[in-house]
This record gives structure tokens, sequence and C-alpha cells, in this order.
């Protein structure tokens, strides 16, 4: 562990344990991470998208600080959860587009392209997170590995950590999830 994860993994756990100033001196210490996971997130939105990366970290910072029920042990849980917060917002905003706009069909995505997918079109969007919650009822662990490799850009060996298994079962997740989703994608 460096010396700057460790600097932020202290500084989670301080300010779990109540310290303000922690929240403070943790902000510098995450932020670009927490910009690269959302413009990650953004990078193949339409075109005149009015929420730009650095307003999805303030809002995703935003309900992060609210988290009271959470014991932050490490650097690669907090990514894990900012980006599933980045993800949800992501979601609904999604969501309420597709609701305003009412009706056209939903259009089919690659499992292929999942890297160039980000936050893109909405209706891609829920066809995929509708994937993702299908597979979470089969299997949560393979889902958790989606999750926090693609939508939360932690490595092979971070997502071990989060989730206490082996890298080699990361590996092994990653790879039967993507198939598993292509599969079900394509039947959508």
């Amino acid at each position: 562990m460096d010396d700057r994860t460790s600097e932020t993994t202290r500084l989670l756990r301080a300010w779990v344990g109540g310290d303000r100033g922690a929240l403070e001196r943790l902000t510098p210490h995450v932020y670009r991470a927490l910009r690269r996971i959302a413009g990650r997130h953004m990078k193949n939105e339409r075109a005149g998208q009015t929420l730009q990366p650095t307003a999805l970290v303030h809002e995703a910072w935003l309900e992060l600080i609210d988290i009271t029920n959470i014991d932050w042990k490490h650097r690669a849980q907090f990514f894990a959860v900012s980006a599933q917060v980045m993800r949800r917002i992501l979601l609904d905003r999604a969501r309420r587009r597709v609701t305003a706009r009412r009706g056209g069909a939903v259009k089919r995505i690659n499992l292929d392209e999942l890297s160039a997918i980000g936050a893109c079109r909405a209706r891609e969007l829920i066809v995929l997170d509708d994937a993702l919650n299908a597979l979470n009822e089969i299997d949560p662990r393979k889902a958790r590995v989606i999750e926090l490799r693609f939508f939360g850009g932690l490595s092979v060996e971070e997502t071990a950590e989060v989730i206490a298994v082996s890298p080699d079962t990361v590996m092994r997740d990653w790879k039967f999830a993507r198939s598993w989703l292509q599969a079900e994608l394509c039947r959508s």
C-alpha cells in the first residue's frame, strides 16, 4: 500500500470516527480519482448533456458525505461506493429522460463495447442496468465484479480486496459475467 493510499484509508476511518476535519483533509486525496470515475461514466454521454463530470462528482459527494452507516475499511471500498452512487445518479437521470419522451424501441447493445458504454444513451443504460440486476438475482458476486470493475474502474486487485476473494476469482467472475450479460443483452 503506498503512502497516499494509506493516508486516504486513515482519513476515511477518522471521518467515520467523527473527525469532521478528516473530511476536509480527505477531499483533496479523493477528488482526482472521483473525477476520473465520473469522466469514465460520462465519456459517451449524448451531446448537449447538461450534467458534466465535475457536477456529477459534486452531486455524488453530497450523497457520500451523508452516508452514516458505513464502516470505511479501505479506499477501494470508498471508490466502489462512489461509483455506485454515480451510476445511480446517471441511471435516475436516464430513466427520467426516457419517461419524459415515452416510447420508442430500446436499442440492443454489444457487451464487447462495454468500455464504450459508460453513461451512454439513456435507453441503453437502462437495458444494461436491467441485465445487471438480473445477473445480481442469479449471482450477486459476479454482478458486483462487473459493477466494481466497469462502473467503478477498480483494478482486479482492488476488486478482490473489496469483495474478499482472490484476483483469480475476480477474473473468472469477470469473464463469466461479461459472457452472461452479452447473452442477456442479445435477448433484450
